[in-house]
């Protein structure tokens, strides 16, 4: 046993990448990641993820706004000073809004910087004026968008809305039009409708906690002590739950350390303020005309918007008056709806986009679910129709079993391995993924019938040794072929082409497969063929035609 299967390690080898493909394929500890509300995110008997042709879905490529000045000299200004000095001088900005990225330079006396403002509502003139007013009017050019390490992490907060929102298979990416040079964010969701993304996406993802608390001296009788709790405060962030009542919270935790004393801090201002008062505290928040003895309340503020307000329970309250509650901050955010419960956690742990997302100045597509369907089943008859087609030419081309089944199952082996590869790595399948394993036949066939011509062309193979001779001539040419058609489909991979990227890669991927793995394979089985003289046996009439001559 162990000798046979060194004798034919590439054939176990195949065998192996064969199994481990239905492991991932089929195996349910592979299968997608449930969504939030418990729904699995992947349907259908494999653990295979379809793409927007082929599930239905949204896709919306918008850009970022803002305006960059390109290679501006800041001398030897600190770039806080910098942001500082640009956000004073413009209306409504705050320095969060204006970011300075260092360029490198060989010049020493030089320190280039992009500055860019994130500030929608900040026009191009005004940012001009704002830079000569602040002493940094020497730059390149000032251009409309954002720089290239904002864009990297608006991609990474939009893909954590996406995560956190459950939304399987979705991806963020940028891609810059080859034509207008203008740069986009581009969102993929399979399966959701067009306004839930829109809605993902314009969560400014900002939230905090407010203190609303009765004072004499202000106009209305009231102030508010904004942020006392931010989202750099907050440490471990659950999930939306419903508690025994069926009431939506966020389970949070607080930070409570030497550089970031939130806890300390929160604790301290609810016990000064009132919020934490023996017996605890009743917000009347909503409730109007507003009245002198209104108890303070705890305002939870998503986007500059109050979404609720709460007291504080009794036993809460007594553990924030006694300075115990900082020694393990951990409360629950109860909202109104699960939908907020959702808003405020995605918020809180995926973050706030950099720039607002300019969704009205880009574009959006939306694929049904039932046109998905018909695309899949179209999808799969144009395989099936590619492979009998390759299978019925190969037979008709060498009329041998034992040379046209191996290759056509070899051939197929290789998609095969594709989709476990696929299914391992969570990507999507969409139509030109699918294009990409057409190709991937079509090429494995065309190596494969080298082989076959090269090894049979010259005559009758005699031993293994003329088989072995004659197949390392052929795998050259077939390794050359591997070669350039890596290095062909290697710029549409790593350019921002769209789908092509799909399509190249598991192109790619298939030639790696093949010339690794299936071409050397059904080397190994032609071999044993050939130079066993092995043949189909046939019954005739009850009497057995043996297949060995």
């Amino acid at each position: 046993m162990l000798e046979t299967i060194r004798d034919h390690w590439r054939i176990t080898l195949l065998v192996v990448v064969i199994l481990g493909a239905t492991v991932t394929l089929f195996a349910p500890q592979f299968a997608p990641d449930e969504k939030i509300s418990g729904q699995q995110a992947g349907e259908g008997l494999t653990n295979l993820q379809y793409g927007l042709d082929l599930a239905g879905g949204t896709r919306i490529r918008a850009p970022l706004l803002g305006h960059t000045a390109e290679n501006a000299a800041i001398g030897d200004a600190d770039v806080g000073q910098v942001a500082t000095a640009v956000a004073g001088e413009l209306p409504e900005t705050s320095v969060t809004d204006v970011n300075v990225e260092l360029r490198p330079t060989r010049e020493e006396d030089s320190r280039p910087a992009d500055i860019e403002v994130t500030n929608a509502e900040v026009s191009r003139d005004q940012f001009e004026t704002a830079l000569s007013q602040a002493g940094y009017d020497e730059y390149d050019q000032i251009r409309q968008g954002v720089t290239e390490e904002t864009r990297e992490a608006a991609v990474n907060v939009v893909q954590g809305k996406v995560d956190e929102a459950g939304l399987s298979g979705g991806s963020a990416r940028q891609v810059r039009d080859e034509v207008s040079g203008q740069h986009f964010i581009l969102v993929e969701v399979p399966g959701e409708g067009r306004q839930d993304v829109i809605d993902l996406l314009e969560q400014r993802g900002t939230v905090r906690i407010d203190i609303y608390y009765p004072d004499g001296s202000a106009e209305d009788g009231y102030s508010r002590d904004r942020g006392v709790l931010t989202s750099d405060d907050f440490d471990n962030i659950g999930t939306a739950a419903r508690d025994d009542q069926s009431r939506p919270y966020v389970p949070l935790s607080v930070v409570n350390t030497e550089t970031n004393p939130g806890a300390a801090q929160f604790e301290d201002a609810a016990a000064n303020r009132g919020v934490a008062q023996p017996g605890g505290s009743t917000c009347t928040y909503s409730q109007e005309p507003v009245g002198e003895t209104r108890d303070p309340c705890l305002l939870l503020v998503v986007n500059d918007e109050v979404i609720n307000a709460f007291g504080m329970q009794p036993s809460l309250a007594q553990s924030m008056m006694n300075g115990e509650w900082s020694l393990d901050p951990q409360f629950r955010l109860t909202t109104n709806s699960f939908a907020e419960a959702q808003t405020v956690s995605v918020s809180l742990r995926a973050g706030a986009l950099p720039a607002q997302l300019a969704i009205d100045q880009g574009s959006t597509s939306f694929i049904s679910p039932a046109q998905g369907d018909d695309f899949q089943t179209l999808s799969l008859l144009t395989g099936v129709i590619a492979v009998f087609g390759v299978a019925g030419m190969v037979f008709l081309r060498y009329r041998q079993l034992e040379v046209a089944v191996p290759m056509i199952v070899t051939g197929l082996s290789e998609v095969f391995a594709l989709l476990g590869f696929a299914s391992l790595l969570g990507y999507p399948i969409d139509l030109a993924v699918i294009a990409g394993f057409i190709a991937v036949v079509g090429t494995g066939v065309d190596d494969l019938i080298i082989i076959a011509d090269e090894v049979m062309s010259q005559g009758e193979v005699s031993s293994r040794k003329v088989f072995d001779s004659r197949f390392r001539k052929a795998f050259w040419v077939i390794g050359a072929a591997a070669a350039t058609t890596i290095l062909a489909m290697s710029p549409l991979m790593v350019l921002s082409l769209g789908d092509l990227s799909g399509f190249a890669i598991f192109t790619i991927l298939g030639v790696l497969v093949g010339v690794l793995i299936t071409r050397p394979a059904y080397g190994d089985i032609l071999r044993t063929l050939l130079t066993d003289r092995w043949r189909p046996s046939l019954s005739i009439g009850g009497c057995w035609l043996t297949g060995w001559s």
